[in-house]
């Protein structure tokens, strides 16, 4: 892909991040049941902006909501939870948790409503997620950390994805 800047936007979200030369996977049924997601790795030091997810989130059975990141050149350098503060904190005690390990976009619009387990709502179509922590090395990211946690949110309600300044998705669904 000869992407280079992609940015998303939506309510309490402005982020972008490059993600030149790096490899697009698409979740097409051979791994990772249940499919549909596209994902890559951001470059690790070119993430800035905000980002709020929306949709609630479970790390190891506790619930975490509301979750607000505020990035500058790849570092998570703020983070606030309307609820679960205390296990964000922690989270981003550990080594490589505060940098992304992957951007997506979920394109399974026949899950319609999030479940709070991460491997089906990281998938419904109509939301992005960035997982912080681990990358999939196989994309070309690089950063490493035992962490690796998908945070999503909802694009359908005047969300919007632009690709090199071009808008390409809006309100939860691709134009191209």
């Amino acid at each position: 892909m000869s992407t280079d800047k992609v940015q998303y936007i939506t309510k309490g979200t402005d982020i972008q991040f490059s993600v030149k030369g790096r490899k697009w996977i698409n979740s097409d049924g051979r791994t990772n049941m249940p499919s549909g997601e596209v994902f890559t790795g951001p470059i690790e030091d070119s993430v800035n902006g905000t980002a709020y997810f929306s949709l609630p989130s479970v790390f190891e059975g506790h619930i975490v909501k509301g979750i607000t990141l505020t990035v500058k050149d790849g570092k998570i350098i703020d983070w606030k939870a309307e609820e679960g503060q205390e296990l964000l904190d922690d989270i981003f005690k550990v080594p490589g948790a505060n940098y992304f390990g992957e951007v997506a976009i979920g394109t399974n619009y026949n899950i319609q409503q999030a479940t709070k387990n991460i491997l089906f709502d990281e998938k419904i179509g109509g939301t992005i997620h960035m997982a912080v922590g681990q990358s999939y090395f196989q994309t070309g990211a690089k950063n490493k950390s035992i962490i690796h946690w998908d945070m999503i949110t909802d694009m359908t309600q005047g969300g919007k994805i632009l690709a090199d300044e071009k808008l390409i998705y809006e309100n939860g669904k691709f134009l191209i």
